[in-house]
Protein backbone atom coordinates (compact mmCIF):
# COMPACT_ATOMS: atom_id res chain seq x y z
CA UNK A 1 0.00 0.00 0.00
CA UNK A 2 1.32 3.48 -0.91
CA UNK A 3 1.89 6.16 1.64
CA UNK A 4 -0.92 8.64 2.27
CA UNK A 5 -2.12 10.75 5.20
CA UNK A 6 -4.56 8.07 6.36
CA UNK A 7 -1.73 5.54 6.59
CA UNK A 8 0.31 7.98 8.68
CA UNK A 9 -2.59 8.49 11.09
CA UNK A 10 -3.05 4.73 11.45
CA UNK A 11 0.63 4.40 12.33
CA UNK A 12 0.38 7.26 14.84
CA UNK A 13 -2.42 5.39 16.64
CA UNK A 14 -0.21 2.31 17.02
CA UNK A 15 2.91 4.00 18.39
CA UNK A 16 3.27 7.07 20.64
CA UNK A 17 5.59 9.06 18.40
CA UNK A 18 6.52 9.03 14.72
CA UNK A 19 9.37 10.59 12.78
CA UNK A 20 9.69 11.54 9.13
CA UNK A 21 12.72 9.30 8.62
CA UNK A 22 10.94 6.27 10.10
CA UNK A 23 7.90 6.75 7.88
CA UNK A 24 10.03 7.19 4.76
CA UNK A 25 11.90 3.96 5.50
CA UNK A 26 8.78 1.97 6.45
CA UNK A 27 6.91 2.89 3.25
CA UNK A 28 9.98 3.12 0.99
CA UNK A 29 9.37 6.71 -0.05
CA UNK A 30 11.56 9.79 -0.04
CA UNK A 31 11.82 11.86 3.13
CA UNK A 32 10.60 14.85 1.11
CA UNK A 33 7.36 13.05 0.23
CA UNK A 34 6.83 11.84 3.79
CA UNK A 35 7.52 15.35 5.11
CA UNK A 36 4.98 16.87 2.71
CA UNK A 37 2.23 14.55 3.91
CA UNK A 38 3.10 15.04 7.59
CA UNK A 39 3.18 18.85 7.25
CA UNK A 40 -0.29 18.67 5.73
CA UNK A 41 -1.55 16.77 8.78
CA UNK A 42 0.08 19.32 11.10
CA UNK A 43 -1.62 22.14 9.19
CA UNK A 44 -4.96 20.36 9.71
CA UNK A 45 -4.20 19.95 13.45
CA UNK A 46 -4.38 16.18 13.07
CA UNK A 47 -0.76 15.83 14.19
CA UNK A 48 1.30 17.95 16.56
CA UNK A 49 4.95 18.62 15.86
CA UNK A 50 7.31 18.41 18.84
CA UNK A 51 10.82 19.86 18.52
CA UNK A 52 12.59 21.19 15.45
CA UNK A 53 14.88 20.20 12.58
CA UNK A 54 16.30 16.65 12.77
CA UNK A 55 14.99 15.98 16.28
CA UNK A 56 11.35 16.68 15.44
CA UNK A 57 8.71 14.02 16.06
CA UNK A 58 4.93 13.96 15.75
CA UNK A 59 2.08 12.83 17.98
CA UNK A 60 -1.70 12.76 17.85
CA UNK A 61 -3.50 15.66 19.64
CA UNK A 62 -5.13 13.17 22.04
CA UNK A 63 -1.72 11.79 23.03
CA UNK A 64 -0.39 15.32 23.55
CA UNK A 65 -3.33 16.20 25.82
CA UNK A 66 -2.59 13.18 27.97
CA UNK A 67 1.18 13.76 28.03
CA UNK A 68 1.61 17.54 28.29
CA UNK A 69 5.09 17.03 29.72
CA UNK A 70 6.40 16.25 26.22
CA UNK A 71 5.12 19.53 24.78
CA UNK A 72 7.49 22.46 24.30
CA UNK A 73 7.06 25.43 26.64
CA UNK A 74 8.92 28.03 24.57
CA UNK A 75 9.58 29.01 21.00
CA UNK A 76 12.09 31.34 19.32
CA UNK A 77 12.06 32.33 15.67
CA UNK A 78 13.73 34.91 13.45
CA UNK A 79 11.41 36.20 10.75
CA UNK A 80 12.34 37.96 7.52
CA UNK A 81 10.14 41.03 7.22
CA UNK A 82 9.14 40.46 3.61
CA UNK A 83 5.49 39.76 2.75
CA UNK A 84 5.09 38.84 6.43
CA UNK A 85 1.53 38.34 7.72
CA UNK A 86 0.90 38.32 11.47
CA UNK A 87 -1.96 35.81 11.28
CA UNK A 88 0.27 33.31 9.48
CA UNK A 89 2.99 33.73 12.12
CA UNK A 90 0.38 33.25 14.86
CA UNK A 91 -0.81 30.00 13.25
CA UNK A 92 2.78 28.76 13.19
CA UNK A 93 3.32 29.70 16.82
CA UNK A 94 0.17 27.88 17.95
CA UNK A 95 1.11 24.83 15.90
CA UNK A 96 4.61 24.62 17.34
CA UNK A 97 3.53 25.60 20.86
CA UNK A 98 0.27 23.65 21.25
CA UNK A 99 -0.01 24.40 24.98
CA UNK A 100 -1.36 27.78 23.90
CA UNK A 101 -4.49 26.04 22.68
CA UNK A 102 -5.14 24.76 26.21
CA UNK A 103 -5.24 28.22 27.76
CA UNK A 104 -8.52 29.56 29.19
CA UNK A 105 -10.42 31.27 26.39
CA UNK A 106 -10.13 34.75 27.94
CA UNK A 107 -6.32 34.49 28.23
CA UNK A 108 -5.95 33.02 24.77
CA UNK A 109 -8.04 35.87 23.31
CA UNK A 110 -5.78 38.41 25.00
CA UNK A 111 -2.68 36.64 23.68
CA UNK A 112 -4.01 36.50 20.12
CA UNK A 113 -4.92 40.21 20.20
CA UNK A 114 -1.70 41.42 21.88
CA UNK A 115 0.69 39.26 19.85
CA UNK A 116 -1.01 40.14 16.56
CA UNK A 117 -1.06 43.89 17.30
CA UNK A 118 2.57 44.07 18.41
CA UNK A 119 3.84 41.95 15.53
CA UNK A 120 1.85 44.06 13.07
CA UNK A 121 3.50 47.19 14.52
CA UNK A 122 6.93 45.67 13.93
CA UNK A 123 6.01 44.58 10.40
CA UNK A 124 4.47 47.87 9.26
CA UNK A 125 6.15 50.57 11.34
CA UNK A 126 9.70 49.53 12.14
CA UNK A 127 11.26 49.28 8.70
CA UNK A 128 13.31 46.39 10.12
CA UNK A 129 14.48 43.68 7.67
CA UNK A 130 14.21 41.03 10.37
CA UNK A 131 12.05 40.47 13.45
CA UNK A 132 12.77 38.12 16.35
CA UNK A 133 9.90 36.57 18.29
CA UNK A 134 9.90 34.53 21.47
CA UNK A 135 6.86 32.98 23.16
CA UNK A 136 6.87 31.03 26.42
CA UNK A 137 4.38 29.40 28.76
CA UNK A 138 6.20 28.61 31.99
CA UNK A 139 5.31 28.53 35.68
CA UNK A 140 1.75 29.70 35.00
CA UNK A 141 2.91 32.76 33.10
CA UNK A 142 2.36 33.41 29.41
CA UNK A 143 4.89 35.79 27.88
CA UNK A 144 6.12 36.93 24.51
CA UNK A 145 8.80 39.26 23.22
CA UNK A 146 8.99 40.87 19.78
CA UNK A 147 12.27 42.48 18.84
CA UNK A 148 13.00 44.51 15.71
CA UNK A 149 16.01 46.46 14.45
CA UNK A 150 14.27 49.43 12.86
CA UNK A 151 13.80 53.12 13.54
CA UNK A 152 12.55 52.65 17.12
CA UNK A 153 9.00 53.27 18.35
CA UNK A 154 9.72 56.37 20.43
CA UNK A 155 11.93 58.00 17.80
CA UNK A 156 9.40 57.23 15.07
CA UNK A 157 6.60 58.96 17.00
CA UNK A 158 8.88 61.87 17.92
CA UNK A 159 9.79 62.51 14.27
CA UNK A 160 6.27 62.15 12.87
CA UNK A 161 4.68 64.32 15.56
CA UNK A 162 7.56 66.82 15.57
CA UNK A 163 8.18 66.39 19.29
CA UNK A 164 11.26 67.59 21.15
CA UNK A 165 12.33 64.30 22.72
CA UNK A 166 11.64 60.60 22.93
CA UNK A 167 10.31 61.19 26.45
CA UNK A 168 7.55 63.36 24.93
CA UNK A 169 6.83 60.49 22.52
CA UNK A 170 6.38 58.13 25.49
CA UNK A 171 4.00 60.63 27.09
CA UNK A 172 1.90 60.82 23.93
CA UNK A 173 1.95 57.07 23.47
CA UNK A 174 0.37 56.59 26.89
CA UNK A 175 -2.58 58.79 25.91
CA UNK A 176 -3.72 56.40 23.18
CA UNK A 177 -4.76 57.10 19.57
CA UNK A 178 -1.13 57.81 18.66
CA UNK A 179 0.02 56.43 15.32
CA UNK A 180 2.54 57.35 12.63
CA UNK A 181 0.13 56.06 9.94
CA UNK A 182 -3.26 57.64 10.74
CA UNK A 183 -4.80 56.61 7.41
CA UNK A 184 -4.33 52.89 8.07
CA UNK A 185 -3.95 52.62 11.87
CA UNK A 186 -6.09 53.84 14.77
CA UNK A 187 -3.23 54.02 17.26
CA UNK A 188 -5.10 51.78 19.72
CA UNK A 189 -2.91 48.67 19.58
CA UNK A 190 -0.21 49.56 22.11
CA UNK A 191 -2.72 51.29 24.39
CA UNK A 192 -5.04 48.29 24.75
CA UNK A 193 -2.23 45.72 24.70
CA UNK A 194 -0.61 47.50 27.63
CA UNK A 195 -3.92 47.51 29.52
CA UNK A 196 -4.49 43.79 28.87
CA UNK A 197 -1.13 42.71 30.30
CA UNK A 198 0.16 42.07 33.78
CA UNK A 199 3.50 43.52 32.68
CA UNK A 200 4.11 45.46 29.47
CA UNK A 201 7.54 46.78 28.49
CA UNK A 202 8.71 48.87 25.54
CA UNK A 203 12.45 49.33 25.06
CA UNK A 204 13.93 51.49 22.34
CA UNK A 205 17.37 53.08 22.07
CA UNK A 206 18.03 54.65 25.48
CA UNK A 207 14.53 54.46 26.97
CA UNK A 208 12.41 51.88 28.76
CA UNK A 209 8.68 52.14 29.46
CA UNK A 210 7.22 49.60 31.87
CA UNK A 211 3.54 49.34 32.74
CA UNK A 212 2.85 47.13 35.75
CA UNK A 213 -0.88 46.51 36.00
CA UNK A 214 -0.43 44.24 39.03
CA UNK A 215 0.32 47.37 41.09
CA UNK A 216 -1.31 49.89 38.73
CA UNK A 217 1.86 51.88 38.08
CA UNK A 218 4.02 53.12 35.21
CA UNK A 219 7.81 53.50 35.13
CA UNK A 220 10.00 55.34 32.64
CA UNK A 221 13.74 54.78 32.88
CA UNK A 222 16.94 54.78 30.90
CA UNK A 223 18.68 51.72 29.50
CA UNK A 224 22.29 50.93 30.43
CA UNK A 225 23.02 50.35 26.75
CA UNK A 226 21.25 51.87 23.77
CA UNK A 227 18.92 49.35 22.13
CA UNK A 228 18.61 49.50 18.34
CA UNK A 229 15.01 49.32 17.17
CA UNK A 230 12.20 48.30 19.53
CA UNK A 231 11.64 45.41 21.90
CA UNK A 232 8.16 44.65 23.24
CA UNK A 233 7.72 42.37 26.23
CA UNK A 234 4.26 41.19 27.29
CA UNK A 235 3.43 38.95 30.24
CA UNK A 236 0.19 37.74 31.81
CA UNK A 237 -0.79 35.00 34.24
CA UNK A 238 -2.10 31.95 32.42
CA UNK A 239 -4.95 31.97 34.95
CA UNK A 240 -5.71 35.68 34.68
CA UNK A 241 -9.39 36.61 35.18
CA UNK A 242 -8.98 39.56 32.82
CA UNK A 243 -11.26 39.74 29.77
CA UNK A 244 -10.45 41.71 26.63
CA UNK A 245 -14.03 42.94 26.22
CA UNK A 246 -13.99 44.41 29.73
CA UNK A 247 -10.81 46.34 28.90
CA UNK A 248 -12.37 47.78 25.76
CA UNK A 249 -15.55 48.71 27.65
CA UNK A 250 -13.55 50.52 30.34
CA UNK A 251 -12.32 53.01 27.75
CA UNK A 252 -15.56 53.29 25.80
CA UNK A 253 -18.16 55.80 26.94
CA UNK A 254 -20.02 56.43 23.69
CA UNK A 255 -20.74 54.93 20.28
CA UNK A 256 -19.71 56.28 16.89
CA UNK A 257 -21.98 57.16 13.97
CA UNK A 258 -22.24 53.48 12.98
CA UNK A 259 -23.35 52.48 16.47
CA UNK A 260 -20.07 50.74 17.30
CA UNK A 261 -18.34 51.36 20.66
CA UNK A 262 -15.91 54.25 20.37
CA UNK A 263 -12.51 54.47 22.10
CA UNK A 264 -13.10 57.88 23.66
CA UNK A 265 -11.76 57.68 27.22
CA UNK A 266 -8.21 57.92 28.50
CA UNK A 267 -6.28 58.39 31.73
CA UNK A 268 -3.41 60.87 32.02
CA UNK A 269 -0.89 60.31 34.81
CA UNK A 270 0.21 63.87 35.42
CA UNK A 271 3.44 63.01 37.26
CA UNK A 272 4.92 61.47 34.09
CA UNK A 273 5.07 64.89 32.43
CA UNK A 274 7.83 66.39 34.51
CA UNK A 275 10.82 65.22 36.50
CA UNK A 276 10.22 67.43 39.52
CA UNK A 277 6.56 66.55 39.96
CA UNK A 278 5.48 70.19 40.25
CA UNK A 279 3.23 71.69 37.59
CA UNK A 280 3.19 75.45 37.38
CA UNK A 281 3.12 76.81 33.84
CA UNK A 282 0.63 76.97 31.01
CA UNK A 283 3.20 75.46 28.67
CA UNK A 284 3.29 72.33 30.86
CA UNK A 285 -0.51 72.17 30.73
CA UNK A 286 -0.52 72.53 26.94
CA UNK A 287 1.99 69.70 26.65
CA UNK A 288 -0.30 67.47 28.77
CA UNK A 289 -3.36 68.49 26.74
CA UNK A 290 -1.79 67.92 23.32
CA UNK A 291 -4.00 65.57 21.31
CA UNK A 292 -6.58 65.08 24.06
CA UNK A 293 -9.33 66.79 22.08
CA UNK A 294 -9.81 63.38 20.37
CA UNK A 295 -11.40 62.02 23.54
CA UNK A 296 -14.78 62.54 25.20
CA UNK A 297 -13.76 61.61 28.75
CA UNK A 298 -10.32 62.41 30.20
CA UNK A 299 -9.23 61.30 33.66
CA UNK A 300 -6.38 63.39 35.09
CA UNK A 301 -4.60 61.34 37.74
CA UNK A 302 -2.69 63.61 40.17
CA UNK A 303 -1.26 60.75 42.23
CA UNK A 304 2.09 61.77 43.77
CA UNK A 305 1.83 65.32 42.38
CA UNK A 306 2.52 67.67 45.32
CA UNK A 307 1.46 70.93 43.68
CA UNK A 308 -0.31 72.36 40.64
CA UNK A 309 0.14 76.02 39.85
CA UNK A 310 -2.68 78.45 39.15
CA UNK A 311 -1.69 78.82 35.48
CA UNK A 312 -1.52 75.04 34.97
CA UNK A 313 -4.93 74.40 36.56
CA UNK A 314 -6.49 77.35 34.73
CA UNK A 315 -5.25 76.14 31.34
CA UNK A 316 -6.70 72.66 31.88
CA UNK A 317 -9.92 73.26 33.78
CA UNK A 318 -11.01 76.62 32.38
CA UNK A 319 -9.34 77.36 29.01
CA UNK A 320 -9.37 73.81 27.62
CA UNK A 321 -12.81 73.07 29.07
CA UNK A 322 -14.30 76.20 27.50
CA UNK A 323 -12.74 75.33 24.16
CA UNK A 324 -14.12 71.76 24.33
CA UNK A 325 -17.27 71.98 26.44
CA UNK A 326 -18.48 68.49 25.51
CA UNK A 327 -15.39 66.76 26.88
CA UNK A 328 -15.74 65.42 30.41
CA UNK A 329 -12.72 66.22 32.62
CA UNK A 330 -12.27 64.12 35.75
CA UNK A 331 -9.39 64.89 38.15
CA UNK A 332 -8.60 62.15 40.69
CA UNK A 333 -6.11 61.43 43.48
CA UNK A 334 -5.60 65.09 44.36
CA UNK A 335 -3.95 66.24 47.58
CA UNK A 336 -5.26 69.40 49.25
CA UNK A 337 -2.99 71.87 47.46
CA UNK A 338 -3.83 70.43 44.05
CA UNK A 339 -7.53 70.27 44.85
CA UNK A 340 -7.48 73.93 45.90
CA UNK A 341 -6.03 75.04 42.55
CA UNK A 342 -8.35 72.81 40.51
CA UNK A 343 -11.44 74.05 42.35
CA UNK A 344 -10.23 77.64 42.02
CA UNK A 345 -9.97 77.17 38.24
CA UNK A 346 -13.39 75.55 38.18
CA UNK A 347 -14.77 78.46 40.17
CA UNK A 348 -13.67 80.77 37.37
CA UNK A 349 -15.20 78.52 34.74
CA UNK A 350 -18.81 79.14 33.66
CA UNK A 351 -18.90 75.54 32.39
CA UNK A 352 -17.63 74.01 35.62
CA UNK A 353 -20.55 71.61 35.73
CA UNK A 354 -18.80 69.71 32.95
CA UNK A 355 -15.89 68.88 35.25
CA UNK A 356 -16.02 65.81 37.50
CA UNK A 357 -13.69 64.94 40.35
CA UNK A 358 -13.10 62.25 42.93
Amino acid sequence: MGLNQLAILRLAKKQPTIKTREIAEKFSVSRQHASLLINGLVAQNKLIKIGGTAKAFYVLPKFARNHVDILPVSLKKRLLNKHLQEHEVLETVETQLPLLLNLPENVRSIFVYAFSEMLNNAIEHSGSPKIDIEVSLKQKQLAFAINDYGIGAFRNIMQHRKLHSELEAIQDLLKGKVTTQPKSHSGEGIFFTSKASDIFILESFGHRLMIDNTINDIFVSGLPRSKTGTKVIFAISSQSPRHLNDIFKEYTDTRDETGSPSFDKTTIRIRLYTVGGIFVSRSQARRVLSGLNKFKHIIFDFDRVPMAGQAFADEVFRVFQNKYPDIRLEPINMDESVRFMVERARGNNPRKNRVFSD
